[in-house]
């Protein structure tokens, strides 16, 4: 669906169209190597209401592409195409398997007089390669996650289980897809890590140590609160897309009030026996029902290496939330889950308590939030540890942020000259707008800072970027 904010110029109205998908298709150039047979290359290809041929030849088109690009570089092929109205992506994620995502560029519809049709300007340069590209690359890692690998479907069962997989999974996912709150975090894909003291930190692990013992069936397990991770035992690449999915999808369709800390009347004991306030968020929504089902959604993991499916187990007491997973090859059910219902709900209850009482006491020691006089993007390649004032809300859906979209492009911009060098690097740039963004990359770690300062001089903006290089590393030392 078209997006369209009118703005006023000139004394007539235009029309301002965001980004928007236009096609998504996945093929493999080796089934189909006959002239006639060139159907059987597509695996899958939204919107499925295209005519066969317009299919055929757009997939075509781009195997053609591929192609011709190989010639000159055979190790680095096309990864994005540029046209007036519109930008392509390929992403090859396994061996003869290519992803296309064709985006519309933004546009605007100027209107005309004297009856004439609007004149429409596409503006291809407000697309960002990197950005994009990431979320192509996003799309793949979340099928992953919840499908295993295209390889195994296809060992598993052939062709025709693969595309019922990439059907049924993509059919929902691309319309969850809104291109235009797309920007640095999703390039970055980041985790968030909630700063903690380490009296609460080593309650959390004694907690994740004592539910693992208790419950052998556990394998891994993760801890967030507020939204940020605190502790996980997975691999950094399989956190980082199941951070994802947690923050932009399971938990903003299960969100509930928040409850205050260890003084709440909402937190009532009786005789000792805690009444806890822990559910499942995945699994039985009532364990009480008697036709209660017992139905995880399974993930798999370490797909390049040991292959595992779990099952998915996410609960959650207010605002704290664990992710248990255990292997697909157990079977749970009602019995397990009232086991872990009862040992982990009264500890969750009592330890997101605690959570909240001691954030509230920082809170009130640090004192009342003060508007900055810069704002600014924080990512750590080592643990990819992500921070940002600049972003009061993202989600799949919305991207809000507290500054322009010029400014935003301006990011993007820098972080993709970064992705040319292998050296350290700082790029410093006077918007139109009075604003200095400056852009840092230093030791595995990247730093942008958005500076509100009309009248300052370059020296003295390149001296306040250093001072403010060391504060968003605090909080960021929490590990697995």
């Amino acid at each position: 669906m078209l997006m369209i904010s009118p703005r006023m110029a000139t004394g007539m109205q235009e029309k301002q169209y965001t980004p928007s998908l236009l096609n998504f298709f996945i093929y493999n150039p080796k089934f189909g190597p006959r002239e006639g047979e060139e159907e059987k290359k597509i695996l899958f290809y939204h919107p499925s209401d295209v005519e066969k041929n317009e299919k055929i030849r757009n997939v075509g088109l781009c195997e053609a592409i591929v192609q011709f690009t190989r010639t000159f570089c055979p190790s680095k092929p096309a990864k994005s195409l540029h046209t007036q109205k519109n930008r392509q992506f390929f992403f090859e994620p396994e061996e003869n398997f290519w992803i296309v995502m064709v985006v519309r560029n933004p546009m605007v519809e100027k209107p005309n007089k004297e009856g004439k049709p609007p004149t429409i300007e596409y503006q291809e340069e407000e697309i960002l390669d990197t950005v994009y590209g990431a979320v192509l690359q996003q799309c793949y890692s979340m099928y992953k996650l919840f499908n295993g690998t295209f390889a195994r479907a296809m060992e598993a069962g052939g062709v025709e289980l693969l595309t019922q997989k990439l059907e049924k999974f993509f059919y929902r996912y691309l319309q969850t897809l809104h291109l235009q709150s797309c920007d640095l975090l999703d390039v970055f894909g980041g985790i968030s890590f909630f700063p903690l003291d380490k009296m609460t930190y080593l309650k959390i692990q004694s907690f994740v140590n004592r539910v693992e013992e208790s419950l052998s069936l556990i394998k891994y397990t993760a801890f967030l609160y507020n939204d940020q991770l605190i502790w996980s035992g997975l691999e950094q690449d399989d956190m980082r897309i199941l951070y994802k999915y947690l923050t932009t999808s399971l938990f903003p369709r299960h969100s509930e009030p928040e409850l205050a800390g260890r003084d709440s009347p909402l937190r009532p004991e009786v005789a000792g026996n805690l009444l806890h306030y822990g559910r499942f968020l995945t699994g039985p929504s009532n364990l009480k029902d008697p036709e209660a089902k017992f139905r995880f959604p399974k993930i798999f993991v370490n797909t390049d290496d040991s292959y595992e499916e779990l099952h998915l187990i996410v609960y959650k007491a207010m605002s704290a939330a664990v992710c248990f997973m255990i292997s697909a090859s157990e079977e749970l059910g009602r019995e397990f889950c009232e086991q872990l219902d009862g040992l982990v709900g009264p500890q969750l209850t009592l330890l997101a308590s605690d959570i909240c009482e001691q954030y509230n006491i920082n809170r009130r020691v640090s004192g009342p939030d003060k508007e900055p006089q810069f704002k600014f993007i924080y990512f750590n390649h080592m643990n990819l540890a992500e921070k940002s004032t600049i972003h009061m809300r993202k989600t799949a859906s919305v991207s809000l942020t507290s500054v322009h979209p010029d400014l935003m492009k301006i990011l993007g911009d820098i972080h993709a000259d970064f992705v040319r060098v292998d050296e350290d690097e700082e790029i410093i740039v006077k918007a139109m707008t009075d604003y200095w963004v400056v852009g840092k990359k230093s030791d595995q770690r990247e730093l942008y800072v958005i500076l509100n300062q009309k009248n300052a001089n370059l020296i003295e903006v390149n001296g306040k970027s250093t001072y403010f290089v060391l504060i968003p590393r605090i909080g960021s030392k929490v590990k697995k």
